[in-house]
């Protein structure tokens, strides 16, 4: 008797433990099916950027616009996504983060020089004859060309824009005249084209520099006041913003790259509010090496980081 209850306790534990291994066993085959689930092309969304050159409102708006027009002409899945500074935004596309994105000169060739397969693919007429503005205040009587600005306070724009800051250094330079040793103090960095002219026109500063797109379009809408801030050098000419695209084919499919430059060079004004905002009549294409010129300046004046 002692004997068959023993062999029924036995029985019973050996059933415990094989219940419990067929339980972790199909645990395990749960686990490894959710981790190996595949993503799929749906999950991905195509995300645009942009130098932040504007007042964050408009910006905001102008691409959220045109991320749906693009959205619509392609068939992807299109978000505008809005970056702080000029740094973040190259960041965002050297990490893969940002697929396409409206850059300047030098942070083109930053994320150029940072992943082999980025592509300029478009950009305006006017970015191939572009130029920089110098501005004063009106008080600031006896300044007439680049070289009369020494000795006066001085503010570039943002420090990674090639408008505001890396070409005016160069010819500022070019002028003999080294802005960190000859203006009348450190030069400043004001972050954005309108806040550029704004500290001019207040007196903070008696020099400024501005992209020649903005300062045109600020004037003819009446938003300088020409009694206080007024422009009197326009630097030479020189390549500068454009579309820039991510290495989109490995990640949407092959012709993604293709398919959005056509809608870009196809684009005329009023398809998008970013027309508008970029006083663009079209974009016409470009490639890679017309901005060779502004990564031989970033190369000398030590600002190509990447």
């Amino acid at each position: 008797i002692r004997m068959k209850k023993l062999m029924k306790v036995m029985m019973g534990m050996l059933a415990v433990v094989m219940l419990g291994a067929c339980a972790d066993k199909g645990s395990e085959s749960t686990d490894t099916t959710e981790a190996e689930a595949p993503t799929t092309e749906t999950d991905k969304t195509f995300k645009i950027g942009a130098i932040p050159d504007f007042n964050a409102t408009e910006l905001n708006d102008a691409f959220g616009d045109f991320a749906e027009y693009l959205s619509a002409e392609t068939g992807l899945d299109v978000e505008f996504v809005p970056t702080p500074d000029y740094a973040a935004l190259v960041t965002g596309f050297e990490r893969g983060e940002i697929d396409m994105c409206w850059f300047g000169g030098l942070t083109g060739v930053q994320v150029m020089n940072a992943v082999p397969e980025a592509e300029a693919i478009a950009q305006r007429p006017q970015d191939a004859e572009f130029q920089s503005v110098f501005i004063k205040h009106a008080d600031v009587e006896d300044v007439a060309e680049l070289t009369d600005i020494v000795d006066y306070t001085f503010t570039f724009g943002s420090e990674s824009s090639t408008s505001g800051h890396l070409m005016p250094r160069f010819f500022m330079t070019e002028a003999g005249i080294n802005p960190d040793e000859d203006l009348a103090d450190k030069p400043n960095y004001s972050g954005s084209h309108d806040r550029t002219y704004k500290l001019v026109e207040s007196g903070a500063f008696q020099i400024g520099v501005v992209n020649m797109q903005y300062w045109d379009q600020a004037v003819a809408d009446g938003e300088v006041d020409d009694s206080l801030a007024v422009e009197f050098y326009r630097t030479p000419e020189y390549f500068d913003y454009n579309w820039t695209i991510n290495n989109v084919d490995a990640k949407f499919g092959e012709g993604t790259k293709e398919k959005v430059k056509d809608v870009l060079l196809a684009m005329k004004k009023g398809d998008s509010k970013v027309m508008e905002l970029l006083s663009a009549d079209e974009f016409i294409e470009t490639e890679n090496a017309n901005y060779d010129s502004i990564k031989e300046v970033a190369t000398e004046l030590n600002m190509l980081n990447n």
